[in-house]
């Protein structure tokens, strides 16, 4: 059972795993109560609403003139790890992108690949209704493929490439959504990101304590603004240090912890160029857009850590159509777990990464796995044949 200090709330419970039924609102309102000092984040500008903002053109500068520019970087980037690990969990960088022609180029490609995801009819998103939002899955491949120059650019960005080594170190991967929230949109339902955050509370109470606390660690979101966002056009809202609540990840839609979320949340203005990057356990949400006019344009930035991959290169579709009429003729023999656990050793079960495009999160936050696929076919006992001819139709999607 969940303990009731703000201490414990970090800590794995006995019995190794969380329930969304222990979730208490008091262990919330402890860790929130945390004020965020100006000691804790010396290079910033200034704290607003509890968040530290740093000033691009000073970071710059400061580095340039550092005795020891390699030295300075890794202190900052020290800094911003602990706003992001047990600090607030966001920081603003303003004028991230110091030259707006830079961003304002990139905002006619994007503008350009909206209009074709339109034509093409792609609606696909995770917390709004289709059609609602603008939404270009795999930004930074379709950018780079079709304005190269551009994309130099715009990722030629080396105070960007300092706030994201800062969580992950060298080696990362950056991937890229446009989202255009056009007014009258919707805010969203207060919640938490990919890893863990896909899930539902079902799901994410399989997962033990311990990945609950690792899931922030292998990715960091963000967001450049494209256009400037005042209040009115819904810019996110955060909750500041919700990221140190450990059962996080099971609250997502509780009437109770969104009215909370409701009540406490932060929520920040931004201008064209700006960056607002937070660990992906923090609790958000993207505001209503209450403006008449502004298409509130970000480009959603989700950017991971080199060590979370296989070390061996494994073809799953072939093990997988290889296994399957085996387990079809196996099956009434064998254990109903043990049936799942040689699936579990064949074939691919998480859904990502994926095409998003042509395999969109269509009645939940994420697609149907390579094991779903697989244990459904199993369970209506479909002829190896055609279980083979879905897997690879399956395996199509997920192409770039």
């Amino acid at each position: 059972m969940l303990h009731t200090t703000a201490r414990s709330v970090n800590t794995a419970p006995a019995g190794g795993y969380l329930q969304a039924t222990q979730c208490q609102i008091g262990d919330l309102d402890r860790l929130l109560r945390t004020v965020t000092q100006a000691e804790d984040c010396p290079q910033a500008a200034r704290i607003l609403q509890g968040v530290p903002i740093y000033d691009g053109d000073t970071l710059r500068a400061a580095q340039a003139s550092a005795v020891d520019p390699a030295a300075w970087r890794n202190r900052l980037m020290s800094e911003w790890a602990s706003i992001w690990q047990s600090g607030p969990g966001v920081l603003v960088v303003q004028g991230l992108y110091p030259d707006e022609a830079v961003v304002d180029a990139t905002t006619r490609a994007f503008q350009a690949l909206i209009e074709e995801s339109r034509r093409a009819g792609h609606s696909g998103d995770h917390f709004a209704k289709p059609g609602a939002n603008d939404r270009v899955w795999n930004a930074l491949e379709k950018l780079c493929l079709r304005a190269p120059d551009v994309f130099a650019t715009y990722y030629g960005n080396a105070l960007l490439a300092t706030v994201c080594e800062a969580w992950l170190g060298p080696a990362y991967q950056i991937t890229s959504q446009i989202n255009c929230v056009n007014p009258g949109g919707q805010a969203q339902v207060a919640h938490r990101d990919y890893h863990l955050g896909f899930f539902n509370a079902a799901g994410a109470e399989r997962f033990p304590a311990h990945v609950h606390q690792l899931s922030p660690f292998l990715t960091l979101q963000g967001a450049v603004a494209h256009v400037d966002m005042p209040l009115e056009s819904g810019p996110t809202l955060y909750l500041p240090h919700s990221q140190k609540y450990l059962p996080g990840y099971l609250v997502a839609g509780l009437p109770a912890f969104q009215e909370y979320f409701d009540s406490h949340h932060v929520q920040l203005p931004l201008s064209k160029g700006d960056g607002i990057f937070f660990n992906p356990a923090l609790m958000h949400a993207a505001g209503t857009n209450r403006s008449r006019h502004i298409r509130r344009m970000a480009n959603l930035l989700q950017v991971s850590s080199a060590f979370g991959r296989c070390m061996e290169t494994v073809d799953r579709v072939r093990m997988a159509q290889q296994l399957y009429p085996s387990l079809t003729k196996l099956q009434t023999a064998m254990d109903t777990a043990d049936v799942a656990a040689a699936i579990a050793a064949c074939a691919e079960g998480y859904a990502f990464p994926t095409n998003l495009d042509r395999d969109p999160p269509i009645g939940g936050l994420a697609p149907q796995s390579q094991q779903d696929l697989m244990r459904k076919a199993l369970a209506q006992g479909i002829p190896a044949t055609d279980f083979q001819t879905a897997l690879q139709a399956h395996a199509q999607t997920r192409l770039s």
